[in-house]
């Protein structure tokens, strides 16, 4: 119970922290998945996510739907709330890391195109796991990548590094998006 009330409590901080040009974004990337005439209704973020539990799109430990969304409108400070209560802290790299492997993943996703499973199967991901992965975003391969690494992510847990990326990168013939991830982790943020 206190799971869910931890839960709940972070829904409604971040809902607090969205603006009103964010909430619209974010109805937008969840069209598809609720329908135009739901979201309509949806004047909060409260709603927004009340509607994405009733899709079972969201609810504790099933976080990633709504994780994936907040990225895709550059609030990663309200993602890393979400995911700090899906996701064990203890079961995670350092924050330094943390920080490494989501550079890591949005130049892979930039980057990495049809070669996608290819990676994947290089990092361990079942096949199963690469077609749930496929099916859920069909047709945009950048979604496809940054959830193919969500899920090694979790694979690994604490044990993430971004060597072990950039390695498989290699590995799958990939040497020239294993050099960009290194180039712009070298490259000091703005």
């Amino acid at each position: 119970m206190s799971d869910s009330l931890e839960f709940n409590t972070v829904l409604m901080d971040i809902s607090n922290q969205l603006t009103a040009e964010e909430l619209e974004k974010l109805k937008y990337l969840c069209d598809k998945d609720i329908g135009k005439r739901d979201l309509e209704k949806s004047t909060t973020g409260l709603k927004l996510f009340q509607l994405l539990k009733h899709r079972n799109k969201l609810g504790p430990g099933n976080t990633d739907y709504l994780s994936d969304r907040l990225g895709r409108i550059h609030r990663q400070d309200l993602r890393d709330k979400l995911e700090g209560i899906d996701g064990q802290t203890e079961n995670q790299p350092d924050e330094a890391e943390r920080a490494r492997l989501n550079v890591a993943t949005e130049v892979i996703a930039e980057n990495l195109g049809k070669s996608w499973r290819k990676l994947g199967r290089k990092l361990g991901l079942s096949e199963v796991k690469l077609d749930s992965i496929n099916a859920k975003h069909q047709f945009d391969l950048e979604e496809i990548t940054v959830e193919m690494l969500k899920e090694w992510r979790k694979s690994q847990g604490a044990r993430a590094r971004v060597e072990d990326l950039t390695k498989a990168l290699r590995d799958c013939q990939l040497k020239l998006t294993a050099e960009k991830v290194e180039a712009r982790l070298e490259t000091p943020p703005n």
